[in-house]
C-alpha cells in the first residue's frame, strides 16, 4: 500500500509539469478559408491591428502555419477553441525553448 500512495503525488507533479511552460497557439493553412477572412478572424479574436494580422495571415499562406499567440496553457486552449470555432485549422503546442 505504501508503493501506491507515493505513486500518486508523483503522478500529479508531472501532470502539473505538463500545464506549466508557455504554449503556442498555431493556426495552420487550409485551402477554405479565404486570406480576408482568416485576417477577419485574427483582428477580432486576438485584436490584432490589420497590419499584424495581415502579416500573420501571409505566414500561414506562405509557411504553412503561424504561431499567432504564446502563453499559460488555459489561455492558450481557449484561444485554439475559438479559432476553431471560427473554423480555422488551429493546434495547441508546448514551447519547448521555455
Amino acid at each position: 500500500m505504501t508503493s501506491s500512495t507515493h505513486a500518486v503525488p508523483e503522478m500529479e507533479t508531472h501532470a502539473e509539469l505538463a500545464l506549466e511552460g508557455v504554449w503556442r497557439v498555431v493556426v495552420l493553412n487550409d485551402p477554405v478559408n479565404l486570406m480576408s477572412y482568416v485576417v477577419l478572424v485574427f483582428k477580432k479574436v486576438f485584436g490584432f491591428d490589420e497590419q499584424t494580422a495581415r502579416r500573420k495571415m501571409l505566414e500561414v499562406h506562405e509557411q504553412g502555419r503561424s504561431i499567432v499567440w504564446s502563453g499559460l496553457r488555459e489561455k492558450a486552449e481557449a484561444y485554439v477553441y475559438t479559432l476553431q470555432q471560427w473554423h480555422l485549422t488551429a493546434v495547441l503546442e508546448r514551447d519547448e525553448t521555455d
